[in-house]
């Protein structure tokens, strides 16, 4: 069975401007350019998640409206919790993304333990609209990677995973970008 991670589009604001920004008009592209490479791969009986975050649900709306279906918000597919407030959030994400995993708090390590579990516990095929970090979390752990940054994907991108009933393997990493998260 499949399931495709999708990053959400672009974001109309960056972290130190708005907590849960929506779309930009290039992320609705994107979203919309999602749900089309997405066709080939999805049928009625493949379940559409998002993270809570505005951008997320607002990347989930195309493909819904072409399956006409429900998306289902989860929690555990948000971004990644920070310890710290908005306005030092981005520096917070530059220096968690040089770490690795060993030595994470017990929040970081839960949250990337939930996802993981999550995907595990599906028995559908299923989409999932989310972000940067939790992507980078779930390929890390496909990967056997130390470090909290081991891809790079774009606004948009498509992460294939084959979950064969009791495991997930990395099928294809989306397109990768070669610039920061904002």
């Amino acid at each position: 069975m499949e399931i495709s991670l999708i990053r959400h589009g672009e974001a109309a604001a960056t972290w130190s401007e708005s907590a849960d920004p929506g779309l930009s008009h290039l992320g609705q592209q994107q979203a919309e350019d999602a749900a089309e490479a997405l066709q080939p791969y999805v049928d009625g009986d493949t379940l559409l998640f998002s993270s809570p975050l505005q951008r997320a649900l607002e990347t989930s709306v195309p493909l819904a409206r072409l399956l006409h279906t429900d998306v289902i918000v989860e929690d555990v597919f948000r971004e990644i919790p920070s310890p710290v407030p908005l306005a030092e959030r981005q520096v917070w994400l530059r220096q968690f993304m040089q770490q690795q995993w060993v030595g994470q708090g017990d929040e970081l390590i839960a949250w990337r333990a939930a996802a993981l579990q999550r995907l595990l516990a599906l028995t559908q095929p299923a989409v999932i609209f989310t972000h940067f970090l939790l992507i980078n979390a779930v390929v890390g752990e496909l990967l056997d990677r130390p470090e909290t940054l081991c891809c790079w994907p774009a606004n948009g991108s498509i992460t294939r995973l084959r979950h064969n009933g009791t495991s997930l393997e990395l099928i294809a990493l989306g397109d990768q970008i070669q610039t920061t998260v904002n």
